[in-house]
């Protein structure tokens, strides 16, 4: 039974992943190539998915931010729930860097597509320069990203190696990192699994670091090991 209410729960989170993504589409016109009224809706699609899907979130760190400027936060990668509590947890206005490949679902990627947040082609390179500058420029306008420092969901619970992307366009851009440690979503929602399990999410961010003004591969090293360092302190490992 318990299974069959976790399945449920999922088909309850698609079908307001989908109402959502047409009231978000709906919004583009209105939203006068800012992307603030685009998240807001995305904000509150996250909010409403948690509450039919019971799943809570609780934030530690919020003291560390400033509402006056973006960042770049910068986070392990568990579950499909990340983008949600992400969003519900942190009232921040955050654009996503996500895998063009995702435009493909009907009617959710068409929204990804249309909307304010960044694919990035990571198998055609002049493409993917494209969308970091495209981020840059983002920032530039106030706006947050949100990346993911292992670049794909674990399997495992555990995490990761992280690679330089998110650490690259810190330094090209000068925007502070915000190391950002999600924990329990993965036994929420595995990844090849259907079946929601309720539960609490727990996103601690940690103290914003500031990039040192260096580029090339050893300062997004310097920076990626310092954002590691945080982040595996605060991660509980879910396996």
């Amino acid at each position: 039974m318990s299974a069959l209410l976790g399945v449920a729960r999922f088909m309850a989170g698609v079908a307001v992943c989908l109402i959502f993504a047409v009231l978000a589409i709906l919004s583009i016109p209105f939203d006068r190539g800012t992307g603030r009224l685009f998240h807001r809706v995305s904000r509150t699609w996250a909010i409403v998915t948690l509450f039919v899907t019971g799943v809570r979130v609780h934030v530690t760190g919020l003291d560390r931010l400033r509402h006056d400027r973006a960042y770049i936060y910068v986070s392990n990668h568990a579950s499909l729930f990340d983008i949600p509590v992400v969003f519900a947890g942190i009232p921040d206005d955050i654009r996503v860097i996500y895998k063009k490949e995702l435009e493909k679902i009907p009617v959710f990627g068409w929204g990804l597509k249309m909307g304010a947040y960044i694919s990035i082609d990571r198998g055609h390179g002049p493409r993917a320069a494209r969308s970091l500058e495209e981020a840059i420029r983002k920032m530039r306008q106030g706006a947050s990203l949100l990346l993911y420092a292992e670049g794909t969901r674990t399997m495992d619970g555990r995490l990761q190696p992280f690679k330089r992307g998110a650490f690259h366009l810190a330094n090209r851009s000068g925007v502070p990192v915000v190391p950002l440690t999600i924990n329990g979503t993965y036994s929420i929602l595995r990844k090849h699994s259907l079946r929601i399990r309720p539960g609490t999410a727990h996103l601690v961010l940690g103290d914003p670091i500031e990039p040192s003004g260096a580029t090339g591969r050893e300062a997004e090293l310097v920076l990626m090991d310092a954002v590691h360092r945080v982040i595996v302190k605060d991660y509980i490992d879910q396996t």
